[in-house]
């Protein structure tokens, strides 16, 4: 098998992978509506106080931290795999405050550009 080929391999892989953490998310998500809701509510108590850019990891860090919540299908309230998804959410759903969170790429994504290249 050539470089090329088990390149492509890979990225094939990586990009199995990410679907698969995106669908995990959003069952989760389905099933503990009220943290999107949460999220989403902080987000716009920080733009309402002038921010012009704000932490997605403190939004989600106030849900943890300041609110007593009971969550289904996971030993932990909101796991980190979670809070890049939520932001993202966020700005697609309010497209004018896109680019609120400064979001860096999911690791699969890092690494098939970094295969594609």
């Amino acid at each position: 098998m050539s470089y090329f080929e088990s390149t492509g391999i890979l990225i094939e892989q990586l990009e199995r992978d990410l679907e698969a953490r995106k669908r995990k998310w959003w069952e989760w998500h389905k099933e503990n509506p009220m943290v999107y809701e949460m999220f989403e509510r902080f987000t716009f108590d920080a733009i309402r106080s002038g921010r012009q850019h704000y932490s997605h990891w403190a939004v989600v860090n106030r849900i943890r931290w300041d609110h007593e919540i009971e969550t289904k299908g996971s030993d932990f309230k909101i796991s980190n795999d979670y809070i890049g998804f939520y932001a993202r959410l966020f700005h697609a759903k309010h497209p004018r405050y896109d680019g609120f969170f400064r979001l860096k790429q999911l690791k699969e994504e890092s690494m098939i550009d970094s295969l594609s290249g």
